[in-house]
């Protein structure tokens, strides 16, 4: 059964603030919490149905750390975030990185990414292809957050997440630099790099442009229609499959 502060403080993830102070964050449904199971990072709480509890002993008894509470479907979703709660909940420890410190492979620098769909997008695509640092600037969406965590399906879990000034880090570092700006150089024209900085810009007002000027290649996915502009994790998504090999 869950108590009243329990359900409190579970509630209280939902804010920045309080995932902040308590370096955790949620993680529910059950493809995402298996995915945190059968890791190794550290969870704080197991919320389940009696059934779904009792079907994942294995899984739970791999983390003696976490506090297992058996709940009803209806506990479950008086603390739940999502419109449709699933059948489990884990609440999962955080710990801030001190900064992108010797990133020598591929890196995404999001640029005031504000959409969580769009974060945990771009997480997903990172994890995909094996990029294993996203930089994000202090004003992205907070990337453990309730959406972003849904959107990332466990990405979380194998891509380092880091929050710096991002023109810093782009001039101190000794990787090359794409800027996906529209106008840029065709992407079709580049081949495809061992290493290097992709950025991604704010889906309504693009990359800065203290980034663009300092960026060493400033990068397009050319248009044959009509529509305005390409989606900000879409975007990713393409110039990764063509920068990191075709």
């Amino acid at each position: 059964m869950l108590s009243k502060t329990q359900s409190k403080y579970i509630r209280s993830l939902a804010l920045l603030k309080f995932r902040k102070e308590n370096q955790c964050f949620v993680a529910e449904g059950e493809k995402i919490a298996l995915e945190w199971l059968h890791a190794a990072g550290k969870i704080r709480m197991i919320l389940g149905t009696g059934e779904w509890l009792e079907a994942h002993q294995a899984q739970i008894k791999a983390h003696p750390e976490a506090q297992v509470i058996a709940v009803t479907e209806a506990e479950l979703k008086s603390v739940s975030g999502l419109q449709t709660p699933n059948k489990v909940l884990l609440v999962v420890e955080h710990t801030p990185d001190p900064g992108p410190v010797a990133i020598n492979d591929w890196c995404i620098a999001l640029d005031g990414i504000r959409d969580p769909g769009n974060m945990g997008t771009i997480l997903r695509i990172a994890d995909w292809f094996g990029i294993g640092h996203v930089v994000c600037s202090p004003d992205c969406t907070d990337p453990y957050s309730p959406k972003v965590v849904q959107a990332a399906m466990g990405a979380q879990l194998r891509v380092r997440i880091y929050e710096t000034r991002l023109p810093d880090f782009v001039r101190n570092s000794a990787l090359p630099s794409f800027a996906a700006i529209l106008g840029g150089e065709d992407i079709y024209s580049f081949q495809p790099a061992e290493k290097g900085i992709l950025i991604i810009g704010n889906e309504a007002k693009g990359i800065s442009e203290e980034l663009i000027a300092l960026a060493q290649h400033r990068v397009t996915i050319p248009r044959r229609g009509g529509a305005e502009s390409l989606n900000a994790g879409v975007s990713a998504g393409i110039l990764c499959a063509l920068l990191l090999g075709r």
